[in-house]
């Protein structure tokens, strides 16, 4: 393997001409960074990340915290930050803070960060005060994705927006009885997106004088297996309601199974609508309200190198993602 003082050798100069000229600095002629950068080529050298960033301050490294990564909405957006920050030549290291089966997370410690990145992404992460602390203290570009963080810049959809959205469709189909699947997870770390939502589908029925009813809630953890486990007693029960917001996707599958199970029709006996569109809904026809996940790592990522590059001063200012009502087979008519 080639070495700095071989290409120094090659191309007559020294070793420090040579580390200048492949860092990009100032100090080396065209012709002469011209020349280094065809001898490296040339001998296949590679600069050792580690002797790049003690030179310039640098890792080109990106922290991504997150509480999981084995769920869609999570892994999605980590392939898309990843993907952009990759382009600019940064690489991340990925922080799983959470134990997907007890909820168990783990605290952010320095020795996690410092001076090993250049910047921190966290991911739907509600952070401690102490950990708070911890980040300002080491000084560096952060962006928030879901969950804001005190100062720093968020990238986010309007939970409580989307729900109003979803619950609006079905009304506009002159459903008056309207159910509602999710609940409200004791975990920290899932605890904004659900409450948001569940504030939204009351907030809609009041608004346009709906009953809620306790008995019309489904309490399900956020996946189709639970909701699918957990919707017998309120299929069951004689006042059904004629229509059902799903908290998700991944649980709007799940109740539509259920239902199916017990020979009700999606969507003439039960409407059902969902938020996310997730990566099945498209095939199953499950109507949705969709939020663009890979939009929101993008310009989460874009906004970090953007701090990263030009120094600039960070703000708690909010990128809200649009959403979109996507119709499709899951929804119809209240039955008259």
């Amino acid at each position: 393997m080639s070495t700095i003082t071989d290409v120094a050798k090659a191309a007559g100069v020294s070793v420090a001409t040579v580390s200048r000229a492949l860092r990009g600095l100032d100090r080396v002629s065209p012709e002469t960074r011209e020349r280094v950068i065809r001898v490296a080529a040339e001998l296949n050298y590679v600069a050792s990340p580690t002797a790049t960033s003690l030179a310039s301050g640098r890792t080109k490294v990106v922290a991504l915290m997150t509480p999981f990564i084995t769920r869609w909405y999570f892994s999605t957006i980590v392939n898309a930050i990843q993907k952009t920050l990759r382009r600019e030549g940064y690489h991340v290291i990925l922080i799983v803070l959470e134990d997907d089966d007890n909820h168990e997370r783990e605290p952010l410690t320095r020795e996690m960060l410092w001076r090993r990145v250049d910047g921190v992404v966290t991911l739907n992460l509600p952070l401690e005060p102490a950990e708070h602390e911890l980040l300002a203290g080491l000084d560096l570009p952060i962006v928030a994705i879901g969950t804001p963080v005190s100062g720093v810049p968020c990238v986010l959809i309007d939970d409580t927006a989307a729900m109003r959205t979803a619950t609006g469709h079905l009304i506009g189909l002159g459903h008056r009885k309207i159910g509602y699947v999710g609940g409200i997870p004791q975990d920290l770390t899932l605890s904004r997106t659900p409450t948001e939502r569940f504030a939204g589908y009351r907030r809609a029925l009041a608004d346009h004088g709906l009953p809620y009813q306790d008995s019309w809630v489904v309490e399900a953890d956020w996946t189709a297996a639970g909701s699918y486990d957990a919707a017998g007693p309120f299929l069951d029960q004689p006042d059904r309601p004629t229509a059902v917001v799903a908290a998700s996707d991944e649980l709007a599958i799940g109740l539509i199974a259920a239902a199916q199970r017990r020979g009700l029709t999606v969507p003439g006996d039960l409407s059902v609508i969902g938020i996310d569109d997730y990566k099945l809904s498209e095939i199953l026809g499950v109507t949705t309200v969709r939020q663009d996940v890979v939009l929101q790592g993008v310009e989460a990522a874009t906004l970090l190198l953007s701090s990263m590059l030009e120094d600039a001063e960070q703000d708690d200012h909010r990128v809200v993602i649009p959403t979109e009502l996507v119709v499709r087979r899951t929804t119809g008519p209240a039955p008259s």
